[in-house]
């Protein structure tokens, strides 16, 4: 077996699949990318039995082979050289030369048989979605997936398709995030749940396509097809919480306020929260915000007073400062929307503006006791 490639290329595609791989795996093969050679085209594989991930890279060859190569080792002597041609040449006594302009550098090599097969997915349903709008989905939603593995079904994102729109759903039950989209549709009604490790990855390669991506999917297993990749992995198993039924419909309390303003406001003032509640409090009366926070163990306290936009009765209620964060973050809008009905429900923060036609995002926040 005998292959040349660009040294760049390889390297782009293999830190890539990389991230399918774990740290520490089970079985020692899974240590390795699987590089499949058949008619040119060069198939490389990466797997952690619950995620593989393959993509297909263009070579010059004449040979066919299978054979599956150390990825840490593989990747390291890549880093290293400028862009050039590298020939790979798998000898008979399981050991991989790589000739590069100024030298050669031997490895061992496992049999590619040795390989878990990925798994084939019978009957699937299919959906097309465009790359950008998944990987969106994806960031606005993944931060907010829980890491309770007594609640797996929750430490993840809930996909709904159907033929009015998709949604996307995650919550880890002290705040929740629903995206939607109704300018794209599916043939057909499904919903499923997908881990974060998959989703992770499929965020990174595609904040970079701009390329449809293909999604088959039955009731184990999920496969992404784009460019010349294709990532297939294992669902979470289980019913999804009604989420609909945490989200509160009537909401009189109406607060609209530049979104910078508030978040670095939040930001300065939770430094001197509690370090376990990390709790700030909301006073909000006329058109006047005021953001508190108070350590007692330690005698720090700050506040704040913006100015706003409000309609409604006079509130006070206390949230959790590290949700708020990562809510205003991950939002991209020049102004929020915060509608709440009372200080023990949950606030519901919208962007006011800078959505695109046919998106809808929800971000709902679980308050905390404010201690009087």
């Amino acid at each position: 077996m005998k292959f040349i490639v660009s040294s760049t290329h390889l390297l782009k595609q293999l830190q890539v699949l990389g991230g399918v791989i774990n740290n520490s795996n089970t079985l020692p093969i899974l240590d390795n990318f699987l590089f499949d050679l058949k008619d040119s085209k060069l198939t490389v594989s990466a797997s952690d039995l619950e995620t593989t991930m393959t993509s297909v890279i263009e070579v010059e060859s004449n040979t066919d082979g299978s054979i599956a190569l150390p990825a840490k080792l593989l990747l390291e002597t890549l880093k290293t050289f400028p862009e050039q041609p590298l020939t790979f040449v798998a000898e008979s006594n399981n050991i991989v030369e790589i000739s590069s302009n100024h030298g050669k550098y031997a490895l061992a090599y496992a049999n590619g048989n040795e390989f878990p097969k990925a798994v084939a997915l019978e009957n699937p349903s299919k959906a097309t979605i465009p790359g950008e709008i998944l990987a969106t989905a994806i960031g606005k939603t993944i931060f907010a997936a829980g890491n309770d593995d007594l609640r797996p079904v929750m430490s993840g994102v809930f996909f709904q398709f159907s033929t009015e729109g998709l949604t996307f759903v995650a919550t880890d039950a002290h705040k929740l995030v629903k995206y939607s989209r109704d300018d794209v549709k599916a043939s057909e009604t499904a919903e499923f749940i997908m881990a974060k490790k998959p989703l992770n990855l499929l965020k990174g390669i595609l904040a970079t396509t701009t390329d449809d991506i293909t999604i088959e999917y039955n009731d184990s297993n999920a496969k992404f097809t784009f460019d010349n990749s294709e990532l297939i992995c294992r669902l979470i198993d289980g019913k999804y919480p009604n989420y609909e039924a945490v989200i509160p419909k009537e909401n009189p309390n109406r607060l609209t306020i530049d979104r910078i303003q508030f978040l670095n406001s939040v930001r300065r003032v939770s430094i001197f929260s509690n370090k376990t509640t990390h709790q700030i409090r909301l006073k909000i009366a006329g058109a006047e915000l005021n953001i508190s926070a108070e350590d007692i163990d330690y005698s720090n306290k700050a506040e704040e007073r913006l100015t706003c936009d409000y309609q409604g009765d006079d509130i006070q209620i206390g949230f959790n400062s590290r949700f708020l964060t990562e809510m205003l973050t991950n939002l991209n809008s020049d102004e929020v929307q915060l509608e709440m009905s009372l200080p023990n429900r949950a606030g519901i923060l919208t962007p006011a503006d800078g959505l695109d036609e046919g998106e809808n995002i929800t971000m709902l926040v679980m308050p905390v006791m404010l201690n009087n």
